[in-house]
């Protein structure tokens, strides 16, 4: 995988690869030069006390240390912008990715994992990429090079070679494939960590509301020792590496001083013994240099697996080949259609919702409601595709919904979540999330019909008062009028409400629903909620029971008729209110 993503994101960025390549390869070839002038120097130079010649190769030598410095310079800069163009085109693809993806593949994935792959796991193979430009595609330049320029220093002293490549190559493997099992496991166990710290931080209310913060500092204690456990025996394995390295070239630099003693006495020069040791250094570097590659290629690797995973995750919502284009905003009615409908998550043994079929027609209100667990809120998501029916269809406009065009069936809805979310920014931002070209006096309307005009006007800044992430800075009324003055301020065909008045209280409530009452007169509405108050005057009520229709009808019809909706008015209200 990790081969893969490289070859996809870093093929439009083969021209300054090209150069780095160049690059590297003259400072590498320079950096074998050096030591060859070296011994040059001693050996026709010093030894025979000429001066000029000292003088001059010292000078070529400067000029070939200059070119390869700048060569060095150039390359790293090359190096590094390639590779974070390489992390922002893999993260723009991730964010896509993700962006498509339906609520059943972020059910499955998760949101704490899918931010580490976005963050840590990129940052893994972003890290690899920098590092081999800058490091890995040297080494084995210098590694043959190394080998060739031994070679014609001196070939019986080259047969060191034979035994300390090999010896350095098995060690470094062994501890390798230790590693692998380990940065595996360090990315799980971030997940997890992740994922109790969004819940802690998401939850701190309920956390401090109940005393519960000993048992959280425990469930974060155990994640984070787990965590602990698995990068402390990761770093052993790298503590181990680089003394075996050291140990390995330490050992060579002593067998090449003892046996080139013996090369000296049969005719060898001491400026060639000099050069062939920095050769030797040189390719033990090269070895070494891999070796830190080869320690975070592992990872990196794990990374990849995990960052492919989900690029490669299909979406269960696909548009169609060939959409249907609805008609222009004017000429559409809205009307809503469950034809036969059912929906199974995937694995579960039954489906969740069955054999739905009712309208909800335009210019009125089709509430649903039914108790915990009826299935409601995902009746409500198959309108806007978050889910697709698994049987059965369900119609806009006599048009099924898997065959609108995406954008199309979106730009008509105007969907208030169970759980109002808003974004950081300010009071504007988040209504014109809505529309994005609303004006001043639009959002104001909007605020004004989802009653919240009063207490934004007692804010500081009023529409451009800041909004936290999360909204977190306000009441959980006030986020859910605010999110419902977003979805007005679109003014779309269909409006869907999940049981989004929850937090409001009565005469809010009633205030609401009385405003939105001629801004929703020739829209479709489908309104799923908990209280008899909130539907009651709805002109079509749907009653749900274990994802069944148990009941449709009027609040006064379903009170004759249907023993679910009874039980749910009844303990709410008492008869006398309830008639």
């Amino acid at each position: 995988m990790l081969q893969r993503l490289l070859k996809t994101y870093l093929r439009p960025y083969w021209t300054p690869i090209s150069i780095l390549l160049v690059l590297q390869l003259v400072q590498t070839i320079a950096t074998l030069y050096l030591p060859s002038l070296n011994a040059d120097i001693i050996d026709k130079g010093v030894t025979q006390g000429d001066t000029a010649y000292i003088m001059r190769t010292g000078g070529v030598m400067l000029a070939i240390s200059l070119g390869q410095v700048i060569c060095a310079i150039v390359a790293v800069y090359f190096g590094a912008k390639v590779a974070m163009s390489f992390g922002r085109d893999v993260r723009n693809g991730l964010f896509t990715r993700v962006q498509s993806f339906s609520a059943q593949e972020m059910g499955v994935l998760g949101a704490p994992s899918l931010i580490t792959r976005t963050t840590n796991d990129v940052q893994q193979v972003q890290m690899v990429v920098l590092m081999g430009f800058t490091i890995m595609v040297m080494a084995p330049i210098m590694l043959v090079g190394g080998v060739i320029m031994a070679l014609q220093e001196d070939v019986e002293l080259s047969a060191l070679l034979l035994v300390v490549v090999p010896v350095l190559g098995v060690v470094v493997g062994l501890i390798i494939s230790r590693m692998v099992p380990y940065f595996r496991k360090m990315q799980k166990r971030i997940d997890a960590i992740n994922g109790v710290l969004r819940e802690q931080i998401s939850g701190i209310r309920v956390i401090r509301a109940f005393v519960r913060e000993r048992r959280e500092e425990e469930r974060f204690a155990v994640a984070n020792d787990r965590l602990y456990d698995t990068s402390l025996r990761v770093g052993k394995l790298m503590a181990l590496m680089f003394p075996t390295v050291m140990l390995v070239m330490n050992a060579t630099s002593v067998a090449v001083l003892w046996f080139g003693a013996y090369r000296v006495q049969d005719g060898m020069q001491i400026g060639a013994l000099t050069a062939f040791l920095s050769y030797i250094m040189y390719i033990l570097m090269a070895v070494m240099m891999s070796t830190m590659i080869f320690m975070m290629v592992p990872r990196a690797a794990v990374s990849a697996e995990r960052i492919g995973e989900v690029l490669d995750t299909e979406t269960t919502v696909v548009e169609s080949p060939t959409p249907v284009r609805l008609a222009p905003r004017e000429d559409r009615t809205g009307v809503i259609t469950f034809e036969d409908v059912d929906f199974r998550y995937p694995g579960a043994e039954d489906p969740v919702l069955h054999d739905l079929t009712f309208t909800a027609r335009p210019g009125g209100t089709t509430a649903i409601i039914g108790s915990t667990g009826s299935g409601k809120t995902t009746l409500l998501q198959l309108v806007p595709r978050l889910f697709d029916a698994t049987k059965g269809s369900v119609r806009i406009d006599g048009t099924d919904v898997r065959d609108v065009a995406l954008q199309d069936l979106w730009s008509m809805i105007g969907y208030v979540p169970q759980k109002a979310y808003l974004f950081s920014g300010t009071v504007r931002d988040n209504v014109r999330y809505g529309k994005e070209d609303a004006t001043d006096e639009e959002v104001w309307e909007a605020l004004e019909v989802a009653q919240a005009r009063d207490f934004v006007e007692q804010l500081e800044g009023q529409l451009d008062a800041p909004v936290s992430q999360g909204g977190t800075n306000f009441s959980g009324g006030q986020r859910q009028r605010l999110a419902i003055a977003r979805a007005i301020v679109r003014k779309p065909s269909v409006y869907l409400f999940d049981d989004s008045f929850s937090a409001l209280d009565y005469a809010t409530d009633a205030a609401l629903r009385l405003a939105l009452a001629p801004r929703t007169r020739e829209a479709t509405v489908l309104l799923v909620a908990q209280r008899v108050a909130t539907i009651r005057h709805a002109e079509q009520i749907v009653v749900l029971e274990h994802g069944r229709i148990v009941g449709t009808g009027t609040h006064d019809e379903l009170l004759e008729t249907c023993e679910t909706y009874q039980e749910i008015v009844y303990s709410q209200l008492s008869a006398q209110e309830a008639a």
